[in-house]
C-alpha cells in the first residue's frame, strides 16, 4: 500500500518539495505518494488531524506560517525541534501519535559539507534571530565552531537567542554596527533577500576567505550574495541546497533511508535555468 505524505503551507504553490521527495523515492524504492496541500490560515490543526486520522497520511512537511502550529499539534519533539520551538516535519508513529521534528539546521550543514565549508574552530556570523536563525543553531553549534554570533537589527532578540543556546557553545549577540570582522562564514538568515534589501553591514566582514550563504534562492544571485561577491567572498551559495538538504532529513525520519541530494539539486537548477 502506497504511504501518503504532503507538504502544508499558505502560499504552497511554489512548494518544490513534491518534486524532490518524488525523486527521493525513485531513488531509494520507497513506495510513497507525496503532494502539496494549500490550508486555510486557520485551518491548521483540523486538517492536519484529519490527514493522520482519516486520510491515510504518514508524515507532513510545514511550512509558512504553519510551523508553530506544528509544534502545539506533535505530542512528542526531538531534541532539535525543542531546541527551535517550530516543528517542519511531521511522523505519524506505530501508537498513532506525533513525533514533531526540525529538519532545516541539519539540511544546513549538509549543504555547507557538501560544499566542504568547515564549521570546526572557525567565526561564523548568523545574520537575522527570527525562526531561521533559532532553527539551525543547534546544528551549527555541534559542529564546534570558535564561536558564533548573532546580529540582528533589535538586540534584544539576538541576546535571547544567544542566552537560549549557550549551553552548546561559544555564542554571543551583537547589533550590526557592532559586528567586527572579518569572519570565515557569514549566514543570511533574514528575509532581506526576498525584497531585494541588504541588512547595514561593513565591507570589513567579508574577507579573501570568507564564505557567505544565503538560506534564499532564486534564478538569480541573491542581493547578499551579489554584495560579498563584488567584496571578494571566497565562495558565495544560496539555499537551494538547504532545502534539499532539509527535504533528505525529513526523508530519513520517515522512511529511514538518506536518499543523496546531489542528483536532486542538479534537477532543480535545470529546472531555475529553464524557468
Amino acid at each position: 500500500m502506497t504511504d501518503r505524505y504532503a507538504v502544508v503551507g499558505n502560499p504552497i504553490g511554489h512548494s518544490k518539495s513534491p518534486a524532490i521527495h518524488t525523486a527521493f523515492a525513485a531513488q531509494t524504492g520507497e513506495d510513497i505518494l507525496y503532494t502539496a496541500l494549500l490550508l486555510p490560515l486557520d485551518g491548521f490543526e483540523h486538517q492536519a488531524r484529519l490527514f493522520f486520522e482519516h486520510g491515510g497520511g504518514c508524515g507532513l512537511n510545514i511550512t509558512v506560517p504553519f510551523k508553530e502550529d506544528a509544534y502545539r499539534l506533535a505530542d512528542d519533539y526531538t531534541d532539535r525541534a525543542k531546541r527551535a520551538g517550530a516543528v517542519n516535519t511531521l511522523k505519524k508513529r506505530p501508537d498513532g501519535s506525533l513525533l514533531g521534528d526540525n529538519t532545516d539546521g541539519a539540511g544546513l550543514v549538509l549543504d555547507l559539507k557538501r560544499h566542504s565549508v568547515p564549521l570546526a574552530n572557525r567565526r561564523i556570523l548568523l545574520l537575522g534571530a527570527g525562526g531561521a536563525a533559532r532553527g539551525v543553531l543547534q546544528p551549527l553549534l555541534e559542529e564546534m565552531p570558535a564561536e558564533l554570533v548573532i546580529a540582528n537589527r533589535t538586540q534584544s532578540k539576538a541576546e535571547q537567542l544567544a542566552a537560549d543556546f549557550s549551553d552548546l557553545g561559544a555564542i554571543r549577540a551583537s547589533t550590526f554596527a557592532d559586528l567586527s570582522g572579518p569572519f570565515d562564514l557569514i549566514i543570511n538568515g533574514t528575509s532581506a533577500s526576498l525584497g531585494g534589501d541588504l541588512p547595514p553591514l561593513a565591507d570589513t566582514l567579508v574577507a579573501a576567505n570568507t564564505v557567505t550563504y544565503d538560506m534564499m534562492y532564486g534564478a538569480q544571485p541573491t542581493v547578499f550574495n551579489a554584495w560579498t561577491s563584488a567584496l571578494g567572498a571566497a565562495q558565495t551559495i544560496d539555499g537551494l541546497g538547504m532545502l534539499v538538504g532539509q527535504a533528505a532529513e525529513s526523508f530519513y525520519v520517515w522512511r529511514g533511508k538518506r536518499p543523496d541530494v546531489a542528483n536532486v539539486i542538479t534537477m532543480l537548477k535545470q529546472d531555475r535555468r529553464r524557468g
